[in-house]
């Protein structure tokens, strides 16, 4: 089991894989990261892509150090 902090802030959430985390984390960023979400929202198709992209290769590598 790895914990780890959201990207954004001090809240923790615990996993067996990086997909588990992930799922976990996403009522968490619903909540508490609203502006940054909408933010993203309005981003074209290809802007949020690539953000996302990015947010995946840099969070999954963090859990993967862990």
């Amino acid at each position: 089991m790895k914990t780890l902090k959201c990207d954004l802030c001090d809240y923790e959430e615990s996993a067996e894989t990086f997909e588990e985390w992930m799922n976990k984390l996403k009522p968490h960023y619903a909540e508490a990261h609203a502006d940054f979400m909408k933010q993203k929202g309005e981003q074209s198709k290809e802007e949020q892509m690539a953000g996302m992209q990015q947010w995946m290769a840099y969070n999954k590598a963090r859990f993967e150090a862990v």
